[in-house]
């Protein structure tokens, strides 16, 4: 039959993505796609545009998903995913991510492709096609060998999981405050139970640091892959009030030992100094190529 093309489907193809990216993933993302907790966080984050995921190309062989051209929130960016071997394939989901994912504004167009540092001969095709680096930032992982950071936990303060307790109120403040949206948070607690909707979303490996007076202090959210041997941090955030005493670095530790009784070898890391602080390692690069026309 040959390979064809079509548009995504949310509700049929978003687990067949998901498998996609579980089986087709290589150690430290050195194949040059997304991790599935990160397609899975997505979907269920507040910002996702739903109404155009439409809009994403699916390629399929024998009823098979082989690739894939999609944004992360919305229009204007484009992740290029691919089984292993179809690599070549990335030219053609650039000339149809130009078509369908790109973002005009007053006449004109423009689109970001977000690649990695050593797909050197796909940089050199967005190199053709007109497009420049403009941001590059590393992908940073804690490799659970090397030992964990062990620090004491002040005292009053208490580790909890959403097992224990699971106030919308109180995530919602502190993911507000801890990501310095201001010291009012918004009364949105919807968007705060949608971010735990996900099919493979954990309660029992989110860790909260809870302060003497029960405002959650930290937050740190914790994903597995289910397949592959790693797992993903997404969110982390402390509240302004309760930064630099040791809470984040608990948190994660803790979310991480959990995950280690799983089978996890290492876990997804952020971009701030932070994390290099306490451990993570920088294994490659994730760039940006954008381009106007």
């Amino acid at each position: 039959m040959g390979i064809t093309l079509r548009n995504y489907k949310l509700l049929s193809d978003f687990d067949r993505v998901n498998e996609l990216l579980r089986h087709n993933f290589t150690k430290y993302q050195q194949n040059g796609n997304i991790e599935q907790p990160f397609w899975e966080y997505a979907h269920t984050h507040p910002c996702f545009n739903h109404k155009l995921t439409h809009r994403f190309g699916i390629w399929e062989e024998n009823g098979e998903i082989i690739a894939v051209a999609c944004y992360e929130m919305d229009l204007g960016e484009c992740l290029l995913i691919t089984k292993n071997g179809y690599e070549h394939m990335k030219p053609s989901l650039i000339e149809y991510a130009e078509k369908e994912l790109s973002k005009e504004v007053e006449n004109q167009r423009s689109l970001d492709i977000w690649v990695f540092d050593y797909e050197i001969q796909l940089k050199e095709t967005l190199l053709q096609k007109g497009y420049k680096k403009e941001y590059s930032a590393p992908i940073t992982v804690f490799k659970y060998e090397n030992g964990f950071q062990e620090r004491e936990l002040p005292e009053g303060f208490s580790i909890i999981s959403l097992e224990d307790e699971n106030d919308f109120r109180k995530i919602n403040d502190v993911l507000w405050k801890g990501f310095d949206h201001g010291d009012e948070p918004d009364d949105d607690l919807d968007c705060r139970r949608l971010m735990q909707s996900g099919p493979n979303f954990r309660k029992d490996l989110t860790t909260i640091i809870k302060a003497p007076n029960g405002e959650y202090a930290c937050f740190a959210g914790m994903w597995m892959d289910g397949v592959n041997d790693y797992a993903y941090l997404e969110p982390l955030a402390t509240d302004p009030r309760y930064r630099r005493m040791g809470l984040a670095t608990i948190a994660l530790t803790e979310a991480m030992k959990k995950t280690k009784k799983l089978g996890a070898t290492y876990c997804f890391g952020g971009i701030r100094e932070f994390y290099h602080d306490i451990g993570f390692e920088t294994v490659c690069h994730r760039e940006k190529w954008s381009k106007t026309w």
